[in-house]
């Protein structure tokens, strides 16, 4: 092969090791630095923010996904409801208004069912 000034374009296993090491450990840092911690100490994560994180432009192609979690807790013989919790959020509008959104508080349970049923094309959710 030809290099490009002094370099070689092939990239060693070691190479391509690290820098999956390396995104894994973002995406890692990534999904922890959204978890969020209740009054009674319990961590939880909310989905559109994990939706973001994982990738993912629109609300409704992620709930698809979130449906297929459920369907695979649900086929586990867990309590959805103790890892999917459906919960309003209120949002800033222009001119100080004010929206409630639908959103939903996960358990770290849930997000990895999220992560297993999610586009295995996007990078984070490959990494997860």
């Amino acid at each position: 092969m030809k290099q490009i000034f002094g370099k070689s374009p092939e990239k060693s296993k070691g190479d391509e090791e690290n820098m999956t090491n390396n995104l894994v450990n973002k995406t890692e840092k990534d999904f922890e630095s959204i978890k969020h911690i209740d009054e009674n100490g319990i961590e939880f994560w909310y989905a559109r923010e994990l939706m973001i994180m994982l990738e993912y432009s629109k609300w409704g192609n992620f709930v698809k996904v979130i449906d297929k979690a459920k369907e695979s807790c649900k086929n586990s013989n867990i309590n959805i409801w103790e890892h999917f919790a459906d919960v309003g959020k209120t949002i800033k509008m222009p001119k100080g208004a004010k929206k409630i959104i639908d959103d939903i508080k996960l358990t770290r349970y849930a997000c990895y069912l999220i992560a297993q049923n999610g586009d295995s094309r996007k990078k984070a959710i490959a990494t997860a």
